[in-house]
């Protein structure tokens, strides 16, 4: 059996605030440091466990092709693609040049 970890106190969530750059007040401290010392016993009760007879998965249920086939479709014509575009030319959609010549 695994020692229970100790509880976090309000000075270590503190400080684990201040190197996340995490503005805390003090009722959030206060707030936040039992939550967080319910998580870390939670976890050590995990790793308490005998998981030698499960073996390692990446998931759940076993996936065999997740993809859909892959279909080809008609797509837009260029007329099309380009029928809602503030300007155009030679089929390409036209933009503002934002380099000047010389870049």
């Amino acid at each position: 059996m695994a020692a229970t970890p100790p509880s976090i106190t309000r000075e270590q969530v503190a400080h684990l605030a201040d190197l996340a750059r995490i503005d805390l007040s003090d009722a959030e401290l206060d707030h936040l440091a039992p939550q967080l010392g319910v998580i870390l016993e939670s976890v050590a009760s995990i790793q308490g466990l005998s998981l030698d007879d499960v073996p390692p998965t990446s998931h759940p249920l076993p996936l065999t092709n997740v993809f859909r086939e892959d279909v080809v479709t008609p797509g837009l014509t260029p007329d099309e693609a380009l029928a809602g575009a503030p300007d155009a030319q030679e089929q390409r959609f036209a933009v503002p040049r934002i380099l000047g010549e010389d870049q």
